[in-house]
Protein backbone atom coordinates (compact mmCIF):
# COMPACT_ATOMS: atom_id res chain seq x y z
CA UNK A 1 0.00 0.00 0.00
CA UNK A 2 1.39 3.43 -0.79
CA UNK A 3 1.91 5.03 2.27
CA UNK A 4 0.94 8.28 1.48
CA UNK A 5 -2.61 7.20 1.46
CA UNK A 6 -4.55 7.65 4.17
CA UNK A 7 -3.61 4.11 6.32
CA UNK A 8 -5.43 4.48 9.23
CA UNK A 9 -8.60 5.21 7.04
CA UNK A 10 -8.23 2.58 5.25
CA UNK A 11 -7.09 0.30 8.24
CA UNK A 12 -10.67 1.10 9.94
CA UNK A 13 -12.91 1.16 6.78
CA UNK A 14 -11.89 -2.44 6.77
CA UNK A 15 -12.41 -3.25 10.54
CA UNK A 16 -15.76 -1.79 9.89
CA UNK A 17 -16.28 -4.10 6.82
CA UNK A 18 -15.09 -7.06 8.63
CA UNK A 19 -17.07 -6.01 11.54
CA UNK A 20 -20.32 -7.12 9.06
CA UNK A 21 -19.20 -10.62 9.30
CA UNK A 22 -17.90 -10.91 12.97
CA UNK A 23 -17.74 -9.46 16.34
CA UNK A 24 -14.20 -7.03 16.81
CA UNK A 25 -13.05 -9.82 19.64
CA UNK A 26 -13.15 -11.96 16.59
CA UNK A 27 -11.30 -9.87 14.09
CA UNK A 28 -7.37 -10.36 14.06
CA UNK A 29 -4.37 -8.17 13.61
CA UNK A 30 -3.66 -10.72 10.85
CA UNK A 31 -6.78 -10.54 9.28
CA UNK A 32 -7.22 -6.76 9.30
CA UNK A 33 -4.03 -6.44 7.73
CA UNK A 34 -4.90 -8.65 4.92
CA UNK A 35 -8.11 -6.69 4.62
CA UNK A 36 -6.44 -3.49 4.55
CA UNK A 37 -3.51 -4.60 2.22
CA UNK A 38 -0.73 -3.52 4.77
CA UNK A 39 1.34 -5.48 6.80
CA UNK A 40 0.56 -6.92 10.42
CA UNK A 41 3.57 -4.97 11.30
CA UNK A 42 1.50 -1.45 10.46
CA UNK A 43 -1.45 -1.96 12.13
CA UNK A 44 0.72 -2.89 15.15
CA UNK A 45 2.45 0.16 14.40
CA UNK A 46 -0.56 2.44 13.71
CA UNK A 47 -2.57 0.49 16.66
CA UNK A 48 -0.44 -1.18 19.13
CA UNK A 49 -3.33 -2.73 21.27
CA UNK A 50 -6.62 -2.95 20.66
CA UNK A 51 -7.59 -0.78 22.78
CA UNK A 52 -5.98 1.74 20.69
CA UNK A 53 -7.83 -0.11 17.62
CA UNK A 54 -11.07 -0.24 18.86
CA UNK A 55 -11.02 3.75 20.69
CA UNK A 56 -9.85 5.02 16.98
CA UNK A 57 -12.55 2.56 15.49
CA UNK A 58 -15.64 4.22 17.76
CA UNK A 59 -14.36 7.79 16.66
CA UNK A 60 -14.43 6.70 12.87
CA UNK A 61 -17.75 4.57 12.68
CA UNK A 62 -19.33 7.90 14.98
CA UNK A 63 -17.64 10.58 11.99
CA UNK A 64 -18.59 8.22 8.92
CA UNK A 65 -22.02 6.09 10.55
CA UNK A 66 -23.61 8.93 13.08
CA UNK A 67 -22.21 12.23 11.79
CA UNK A 68 -24.25 15.06 13.92
CA UNK A 69 -25.51 17.93 12.44
CA UNK A 70 -24.85 21.45 13.52
CA UNK A 71 -26.83 22.05 17.02
CA UNK A 72 -26.66 25.79 18.88
CA UNK A 73 -29.95 26.10 20.80
CA UNK A 74 -31.00 23.14 22.95
CA UNK A 75 -33.87 22.39 20.69
CA UNK A 76 -31.64 21.75 17.75
CA UNK A 77 -29.30 19.51 20.28
CA UNK A 78 -32.54 16.97 20.93
CA UNK A 79 -33.60 16.54 17.36
CA UNK A 80 -30.29 15.78 16.35
CA UNK A 81 -29.43 13.20 19.20
CA UNK A 82 -32.97 11.76 18.20
CA UNK A 83 -32.11 11.17 14.77
CA UNK A 84 -28.93 9.58 16.00
CA UNK A 85 -30.42 7.11 18.06
CA UNK A 86 -32.63 6.22 15.21
CA UNK A 87 -29.52 5.86 13.38
CA UNK A 88 -28.13 3.63 16.33
CA UNK A 89 -31.64 1.38 15.72
CA UNK A 90 -30.88 0.96 11.61
CA UNK A 91 -27.13 -0.31 12.45
CA UNK A 92 -26.95 -1.57 15.73
CA UNK A 93 -23.76 -3.71 15.39
CA UNK A 94 -21.67 -0.45 14.10
CA UNK A 95 -23.53 1.50 17.37
CA UNK A 96 -22.38 -0.87 19.72
CA UNK A 97 -19.01 -0.86 18.68
CA UNK A 98 -18.56 3.09 19.15
CA UNK A 99 -20.30 2.16 22.42
CA UNK A 100 -17.36 0.08 23.44
CA UNK A 101 -15.21 2.61 22.33
CA UNK A 102 -16.47 5.08 23.74
CA UNK A 103 -16.19 3.15 27.64
CA UNK A 104 -12.42 2.97 27.19
CA UNK A 105 -9.74 4.95 28.98
CA UNK A 106 -8.37 7.64 26.55
CA UNK A 107 -5.09 5.96 24.70
CA UNK A 108 -3.95 8.92 23.08
CA UNK A 109 -3.84 13.20 23.39
CA UNK A 110 -7.07 13.20 20.79
CA UNK A 111 -8.38 16.31 21.46
CA UNK A 112 -12.61 16.24 22.19
CA UNK A 113 -14.77 14.60 20.19
CA UNK A 114 -16.89 17.25 18.30
CA UNK A 115 -19.85 16.60 19.84
CA UNK A 116 -18.13 17.31 23.32
CA UNK A 117 -17.08 20.74 21.88
CA UNK A 118 -20.40 21.55 20.35
CA UNK A 119 -22.27 20.37 23.72
CA UNK A 120 -20.26 23.35 25.53
CA UNK A 121 -20.69 25.56 22.67
CA UNK A 122 -24.61 25.17 23.55
CA UNK A 123 -23.99 25.57 27.31
CA UNK A 124 -21.64 28.78 26.71
CA UNK A 125 -24.61 30.08 24.77
CA UNK A 126 -27.29 29.06 27.34
CA UNK A 127 -25.37 30.29 30.27
CA UNK A 128 -22.32 32.55 29.24
CA UNK A 129 -21.32 33.71 32.83
CA UNK A 130 -21.25 29.82 34.07
CA UNK A 131 -18.17 28.78 35.24
CA UNK A 132 -16.07 26.60 33.70
CA UNK A 133 -16.42 23.58 36.60
CA UNK A 134 -20.57 23.64 36.21
CA UNK A 135 -20.27 24.22 32.76
CA UNK A 136 -17.98 21.01 32.43
CA UNK A 137 -20.39 18.90 34.44
CA UNK A 138 -23.04 19.91 32.94
CA UNK A 139 -21.21 18.93 29.59
CA UNK A 140 -20.19 15.67 30.69
CA UNK A 141 -24.03 14.80 31.74
CA UNK A 142 -24.90 15.70 27.96
CA UNK A 143 -22.18 13.61 26.28
CA UNK A 144 -22.92 10.36 28.45
CA UNK A 145 -27.13 10.94 27.55
CA UNK A 146 -26.15 11.66 23.81
CA UNK A 147 -23.96 9.21 23.45
CA UNK A 148 -23.91 4.88 21.89
CA UNK A 149 -23.35 3.87 25.56
CA UNK A 150 -26.41 5.43 26.82
CA UNK A 151 -28.25 3.96 23.62
CA UNK A 152 -26.80 0.61 24.00
CA UNK A 153 -27.69 0.78 27.84
CA UNK A 154 -31.13 1.38 27.29
CA UNK A 155 -31.21 -0.90 24.10
CA UNK A 156 -30.15 -4.10 25.67
CA UNK A 157 -30.95 -3.51 29.59
CA UNK A 158 -34.42 -2.37 29.27
CA UNK A 159 -35.48 -3.31 25.19
CA UNK A 160 -36.08 0.14 24.52
CA UNK A 161 -36.38 1.53 20.48
CA UNK A 162 -34.56 4.60 19.43
CA UNK A 163 -37.72 6.54 20.49
CA UNK A 164 -37.86 5.49 24.16
CA UNK A 165 -34.07 5.79 24.71
CA UNK A 166 -34.52 9.66 23.49
CA UNK A 167 -37.66 10.59 25.55
CA UNK A 168 -35.61 9.46 28.61
CA UNK A 169 -32.46 11.54 26.93
CA UNK A 170 -34.65 14.25 26.45
CA UNK A 171 -36.19 14.23 29.65
CA UNK A 172 -32.47 14.37 31.39
CA UNK A 173 -31.50 17.31 29.16
CA UNK A 174 -34.64 19.14 29.84
CA UNK A 175 -33.08 18.61 33.81
CA UNK A 176 -29.43 19.65 33.29
CA UNK A 177 -29.91 22.54 30.89
CA UNK A 178 -32.17 24.48 33.56
CA UNK A 179 -29.95 23.12 36.21
CA UNK A 180 -27.13 25.30 34.47
CA UNK A 181 -29.29 28.28 33.84
CA UNK A 182 -29.75 28.48 37.68
CA UNK A 183 -26.14 28.01 38.72
CA UNK A 184 -25.44 30.60 36.07
CA UNK A 185 -28.43 33.07 37.40
CA UNK A 186 -26.85 32.51 40.97
CA UNK A 187 -23.42 33.35 40.10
Amino acid sequence: MDEAADTPSVILASAALLLRQRTFEDVSYLELAEQAGVSERTIYRRFPTRSHLLEALARWIEAEHFPLPDFRTADEFREAVRARFRAYDAEPAYAFVAARGSALSPTGDDSAAPITEAIVAMIDATAPSLNRRDARRAAASLRYFASPMFWARMRTGFEMSADDTYGVFDLAVRRVLPAATEANRAA
